[in-house]
């Protein structure tokens, strides 16, 4: 394994240490802990997330103004403990409330609901809402239903800029509720990620394979098949989220394009070029569109595509200003 680490028991550690000295200006972390906040505490519902690291930007990368206000760091793909979610629950807080935003891993729902009792219990009042965007599988690895991916930043975005606004918390659930069921995503992957504290590969695969609808810690998928085109494995992927989809001639959407961290941008945008040719021809209305690295699998090769149904509630706290590491609109 060629990577650039030191110990890997100090892996965690360093990275967020980096992060924060290179975005002091957004960003700063609590007590030492891999807790992520916002540089200027803000006086309204606050929004947290996280989950485990290798899949850098996310979530730390969201931390500022209009998106998150802290990101809970673990350790590569493992749940943050419930701890250090309490930390940032308790660091946030600014009387209003706390959401916690969380991916469908039974470790993540586990860990960030411990937490929230503990908060509750000293009196801060707490809500949540689970992301399961992922379309590919119903039960996976980790996961009881469907797993929480890429669709997760669009949810970062949404309810980040409506807390920006003044919404309360009971009101930032209910959007979120209404949201998260318009975001389809599948993905999949032409060669696993290397997994930073051992140097094994995250799963098996021939040279000549993908595998389909895997999720971002090397989770399976539906089935492997041999290598083909971008644009064959861009209308399979899309074909299977528009069947997951209740969209008509005229329907606005977003659409991000991820890569999952060894993809490079050339391929995401050619991916994206089919992809916007297959969604013009049903005249569906693109009003979004994000291509790049923003939730990862390390070095994982391979993207996935999230389709978001908007309206115009939805569509202008997705175009609202933002400034964070990874994510900037103004």
């Amino acid at each position: 394994m060629k990577k650039l680490i030191n110990a890997p028991e100090n892996i965690l550690q360093e990275m967020v240490g980096g992060l924060v000295k290179a975005h002091g200006d957004l960003v700063k972390n609590i007590a030492d802990l891999p807790v992520i906040v916002r540089k200027n505490k803000a006086d309204k519902v606050c929004l947290v997330s996280g989950g485990g690291s290798g899949h850098e930007p996310s979530h730390a990368g969201f931390v500022g103004e209009g998106m998150l206000d802290a990101a809970v760091a673990g350790e590569i793909f493992t749940s943050p403990s419930a701890d250090k979610v309490y930390e940032a629950i308790k660091a946030v807080d600014s009387g209003k409330g706390v959401l916690l935003i969380i991916k469908n891993y039974s470790g993540d729902v586990m860990n960030f609901e411990m937490a929230a009792e503990m908060a509750e219990m000293e009196g801060i009042k707490v809500a949540k809402v689970i992301v399961n965007d992922d379309i590919a599988v119903e039960n996976s690895t980790y996961t009881v239903g469907r797993r929480g991916i890429a669709g997760t930043v669009l949810v970062h975005k949404i309810l980040g800029a409506a807390a920006e606004k003044g919404y309360s918390l009971e009101e930032l659930v209910a959007l979120g509720n209404k949201l998260i069921p318009n975001i389809k995503t599948m993905g999949m992957a032409l060669k696993p990620a290397t997994l930073l504290s051992t140097g094994k590969l995250s799963f098996d695969i021939s040279d000549d394979e993908v595998e389909i609808g895997l999720g971002i810690h090397g989770e399976p998928g539906t089935h492997k098949e041999k290598i083909n085109t971008a644009d064959y494995f861009a209308e399979l992927l899309l074909t299977k989220i528009l069947d997951e989809h209740t969209l008509s001639a005229n329907s606005e959407v977003a659409v991000l394009v991820n890569g999952l961290g060894d993809t490079t941008l050339i391929e995401l945008y050619i991916l994206n070029n089919k992809i916007q040719q297959m969604l013009a021809a049903k005249n569906i209305q693109v009003v979004d569109t994000l291509v790049g690295n923003y939730m990862t699998s390390l070095d994982m090769g391979g993207f996935s595509i999230t389709l978001l149904k908007l309206d115009q509630e939805t569509k202008d706290f997705l175009k609202a200003k933002a400034n964070t590491i990874a994510f900037k609109r103004f």
